[in-house]
């Protein structure tokens, strides 16, 4: 059984459309998300002496093919990124563990959520 599959004219109209997609793409308001999602990881934190909900900070990373925002915090305790081991739990001297709490994905979905309606809403508007 042979399937052929034959192409006629070209993807210009695509083309055109993916690129005025990609000029739509409004990397300003990336520092808005940025600051949005500071903003709720900061909250979310567990608080012992407060250090870690206040060391969260973002960055943006633009590249050829778009950007990213990146959440990072900088409590950091002999090398341990206390935040992480917040979220994922952690050994103790003694041999036992500390479980870990899911904080950071629910803290910073709703601002993904945002981020994807407005994209998607930008896409429409072409």
């Amino acid at each position: 059984m042979i399937i052929e599959f034959k192409h006629k004219g070209n993807f210009s109209k695509t083309n055109r459309f993916l690129e005025k997609a990609l000029e739509a793409a409004r990397f300003d308001r990336l520092d808005q998300y940025g600051k949005k999602g500071v903003a709720a990881l900061s909250a979310a934190t567990p608080v012992d002496t407060g250090l870690t909900a206040a060391s969260w900070f973002y960055e943006i990373r633009k590249t050829s093919t778009g950007a990213s925002i990146v959440f990072k915090n900088s409590n950091v305790n002999k090398g341990v990124c206390i935040a992480i081991i917040l979220q994922y739990g952690h050994a103790t001297r003694n041999g036992g563990w500390v479980e870990g709490r899911d904080y950071i994905n629910p803290a910073i979905q709703p601002i993904f959520d945002e981020i994807a309606k407005d994209a998607w809403e930008e896409v429409r508007r072409l």
